[in-house]
């Protein structure tokens, strides 16, 4: 038969948790060296500051509509590409007004001819 699991709290279980030591800090600690000097001896420590570094921001997208369209195309296609070619996806889309699967569905058969007439 298993021994039975140790209690974290005891072996007693009237045994009560004494919590009243802890309370938050009052005060300033006077004893604690000034920012500064911290921030000194840090640098010249060559200690990295885990403060957040502005850096270039990414070139901002601007948001498009959202479009949704009742068209039996049920798969998804997520796909990573340069900004400028789905900037020219989204053109040529809106040029034509067509859905973003018809014009998937058009490039696709102009590759196919394409690759075809090499051969």
């Amino acid at each position: 038969m298993p021994k039975p699991r140790a209690s974290i709290f005891g072996d007693d279980d009237t045994t009560t948790l004494d919590v009243t030591s802890f309370a938050p800090k009052v005060g300033v600690d006077h004893k604690a060296p000034p920012a500064e000097q911290v921030k000194a001896i840090s640098q010249a420590a060559n200690f990295n500051s885990r403060e957040p570094v502005t850096t270039k921001a990414a070139p901002k997208t601007t948001k498009r509509p959202r479009r949704q369209y009742r068209t039996g195309r049920n798969v998804q296609l997520s796909i990573k590409a340069l900004a400028e070619t789905v900037e020219l996806f989204y053109a040529i889309t809106d040029q034509q007004d067509w859905v973003l699967g018809f014009t998937l569905q058009r490039a696709m058969e102009a590759l196919q001819r394409e690759l075809r007439q090499q051969k």
